[in-house]
């Protein structure tokens, strides 16, 4: 089972009352997931109508915690107990069948605070 030490992720180059003591290095995470057929067209359908696609926005989360859990576990592998400067990137990928794929990437530099 992984190491669930508990990392501090934020956006910020660096944490009020907390000194970064070593940096480990850049970590990233990535995830791509697909989001099938029928969400790709009723998405379609609410993009024409007007709305929030609940399919989309799921999926998005859903994606979006995988490549922030990947970075945060390579970030405890190198012994770190913060990754500051985290930016998060989306794409999304247009298969062949007609449907897309949704790509999110984080990364961030990995540091330990005191």
């Amino acid at each position: 089972m992984a190491d669930q030490t508990p990392v501090l992720v934020t956006t910020t180059h660096s944490i009020e009352g907390r000194r970064i003591v070593a940096y480990k290095g850049l970590v990233g995470g990535d995830a791509i997931l697909g989001a099938n057929m029928f969400r790709d067209f009723f998405a379609g359908i609410r993009d024409i109508l007007g709305g929030r696609s609940g399919a989309y926005e799921k999926v998005l989360r859903k994606a979006k915690q995988e490549a922030i859990d990947d970075m945060m576990e390579q970030a405890r592998e190198m012994g770190a107990n913060a990754v500051v400067g985290v930016d998060l990137d989306y794409e999304t990928i247009q298969i062949q069948d007609g449907g897309s794929m949704l790509m999110v990437s984080a990364s961030g530099t990995a540091v330990v605070l005191e």
